[in-house]
C-alpha cells in the first residue's frame, strides 16, 4: 500500500474536523474524496501531509509511520493543499526552481517537463502577481509535480480553471497513476471525480459515509452525484 489511514480523527476547538477516517490505496489507485465544502476533506488531507496534527489514528505512507516519522514519509508524497503558496515578485519558473532546491533528484530539465505539462512553459518567465487565478493554479499543480512522488495529495486541483484547465488537471492524474503513483484528489464536483477516480470516498459532516470502487457505482447508479445524495440521505435517516 502508498497510503494507509486507520480511524484517523482531527477536529477543531469548534467541533469541526474529520472522525474515525480510514482508507487505502495501492499504485495506481486514484481515489477522489467528494463531499461539500467543509466536510472535512482538506482536513484529511492535511492530517496526511502533517500541516495539522491528528487526535487519533494511523497514518503510513509506503508502509512508513506519516506521525512518527513524518520527514521520513513526506520524502514519499506531494501535495497542492488549498491555494498554492507561491512567492508574488517572483517568476513561474523562479517559484519551481526555488523548490526544486528541497529535491536532490529535480533538475532544470524536470522544471522545464511539469511546465510543459502544465501548460505554462511559455509564461515561465512571468511574474506570478501578474497570472491569472487559473495560471496560478497551474504553477501550483507543477510544483506538486517537481518530484514525481510515490503518493500525490491533490486538493480541490481544479479550483479556478476553466474547461481546458479542467481537463489538463484529469489528464495529469491519470498520466501520474499510469506511472504508478498513487493520487488523492478531493472535489465538490461529483462530475469532476467521476471523470477520474477509480475509486471514491463520500465525506458529509467530517465523516467517512462510503467508500466504493468507481467500476460497483456506477453499476448501481446513474452517476456518482445520485451515489452521494443517496449516502447522505442515508445518513439522516432518510432515503434518496
Amino acid at each position: 500500500m502508498i497510503l494507509e489511514l486507520n480511524n484517523v480523527t482531527k477536529l477543531y476547538r469548534n467541533g469541526r474536523g474529520a472522525r474515525d477516517i480510514s482508507f487505502a490505496l495501492s499504485p495506481g489507485e486514484i481515489l477522489g474524496l467528494l463531499g461539500p465544502n467543509g466536510s472535512g476533506k482538506t482536513t484529511t488531507m492535511k492530517a496526511i501531509a502533517g500541516l495539522v496534527r491528528a487526535n487519533e489514528g494511523e497514518i503510513r505512507v509506503c508502509g512508513i509511520d506519516a506521525i512518527t516519522q513524518h520527514e521520513k514519509a513526506m520524502g514519499h508524497t506531494s501535495c497542492l493543499i488549498e491555494a498554492p503558496a507561491l512567492y508574488e515578485h517572483l517568476s513561474a519558473l523562479k517559484n519551481l526552481q526555488m523548490a526544486a532546491r528541497f529535491y536532490e533528484h529535480v533538475d532544470e530539465a524536470r522544471i522545464s517537463e511539469v511546465l510543459e505539462i502544465v501548460e505554462m512553459y511559455m509564461y515561465r518567465n512571468d511574474k506570478v502577481r501578474n497570472l491569472s487565478l487559473g495560471m496560478r493554479q497551474r504553477i501550483g499543480l507543477a510544483l506538486a509535480l517537481l518530484p514525481a512522488s510515490e503518493l500525490l495529495i491533490l486538493d480541490e486541483p481544479a479550483n479556478g480553471l476553466d474547461i481546458e484547465g479542467m481537463v489538463l488537471v484529469r489528464n495529469v492524474i491519470t498520466a501520474a497513476a499510469n506511472k504508478g503513483a498513487a493520487v488523492l484528489v478531493s472535489s465538490h464536483l461529483a462530475n469532476e471525480i467521476q471523470l477520474c477516480a477509480t475509486k471514491v470516498a463520500v465525506i458529509h459532516g467530517g465523516k467517512l459515509l462510503g467508500l466504493s470502487a468507481m467500476d460497483d457505482i456506477l453499476s448501481e447508479y446513474s452517476s456518482v452525484e445520485n451515489y452521494f445524495i443517496d449516502l447522505v440521505s442515508k445518513s439522516r435517516g432518510g432515503y434518496a
